[in-house]
């Protein structure tokens, strides 16, 4: 059988060239392309065909990895993808479901080496991790937050009013400032600034 071809989208070179190496020492597997950015690996498959993407989600050039996925799901939905991040954005696995990128692969954590993650994506099955990192944020964790305060941390990160907070989630002024004072009593910080800065900078909401 011919090896399946595999693309790779990752900003950071060394890991870029670790993955690199891994396909080129597996019988199974041959690197196809290898790109530092999400919109060229959207661009090279809509030209050419790839069995499987191991696209990073935050790269350099603005677009994430997860937009770069739909754009080629949509392209060639019968090419698999592995969305690979260190970010413990809470979001990031919902999202990757709903495109339905088959699996999902924490750098930092590794619970199973990659090329076991490929192996088996490329077998029919779909590798998620069961949570999310963990990670604190001042006097809390991760884990504390409900997901309507989350929501409102990824407006916040933004830097939108109450006011375009509300309009933008449907609900009251009034709930949202209570919500974020909720998060602020919760992690200890003394304004909604701080909380914004901490949760962008630790990776528990990261922009769109």
């Amino acid at each position: 059988m011919k090896p399946y071809r595999v693309l790779i989208a990752e900003d950071f070179l060394m890991t870029r060239q670790f993955i690199g190496n891994i396909i080129n020492a597996s019988e199974d597997f041959e690197l196809a392309a290898s790109f530092p950015n999400a919109s060229e690996a959207a661009d090279y498959v809509s030209q050419k065909y790839v069995d499987l993407a191991i696209l990073d989600i935050v790269m350099q050039d603005g677009q994430s990895g997860l937009s770069a996925a739909k754009r080629i799901k949509d392209i060639r939905p019968e090419t698999k993808i592995i969305i690979i991040t260190s970010m413990p954005e809470v979001t990031y696995i919902d999202r990757a479901r709903k495109i339905g990128i088959e699996s999902f692969w924490y750098k930092e954590i590794q619970e199973q080496p990659i090329l076991e993650v490929m192996r088996r994506t490329m077998n029919g099955e779909s590798l998620y991790p069961d949570s999310t990192p963990v990670i604190k944020l001042g006097n809390a964790v991760s884990t504390e937050f409900t997901e309507r305060e989350i929501e409102v941390l990824k407006a916040l990160i933004d830097g939108s009013s109450n006011k375009e907070i509300a309009d933008k989630l449907g609900i009251k002024e009034r709930t949202v400032k209570l919500h974020i004072t909720n998060m602020i009593e919760k992690t200890g910080f003394r304004s909604r600034l701080e909380l914004a800065i901490k949760a962008r900078t630790g990776g528990l909401v990261i922009p769109d």
